[in-house]
């Protein structure tokens, strides 16, 4: 449901385009405390309802690619939400440095809102 992410969403704060496999989306990242920033990752991964995985990239493949999966598990009286990133290439320790703090705190951040929305029903 992207289009409810910028009224609940503070990390993801807009994301938009083609969700099939291949298609390529446009989200805007605002992190506590760093500079946002928009990319455009391709879908890797698309289940409605189950699964977003998408991979992000600089420039090109294997200087800092980033790949974002987004899942919903069901189980017992309700669902699980995970959250996965995995940041390869010759600069992803270099930027981990630079970003990986802010970006661990917005997932936080959304995870809280996500697990709020759910919950209000």
């Amino acid at each position: 449901d992207f289009e409810a992410y910028p009224g609940w969403n503070p990390f993801i704060t807009s994301i938009e385009g083609d969700q099939r496999v291949g298609g390529r989306l446009k989200a805007r990242l605002s992190p506590p405390g760093g500079k946002g920033m928009t990319f455009k990752p391709t879908v890797q991964v698309f289940e409605e309802g189950t699964e977003l995985t998408w991979l992000g990239r600089l420039v090109m493949p294997g200087i800092f690619d980033g790949r974002h999966t987004l899942r919903v598990e069901p189980r017992e009286g309700g669902s699980r939400f995970i959250q996965r990133e995995r940041f390869t290439g010759i600069l992803a320790g270099l930027m981990m440095r630079f970003i990986g703090e802010d970006t661990e705190k917005g997932f936080h951040l959304m995870n809280g809102a996500l697990k709020e929305r759910a919950e209000a029903g």
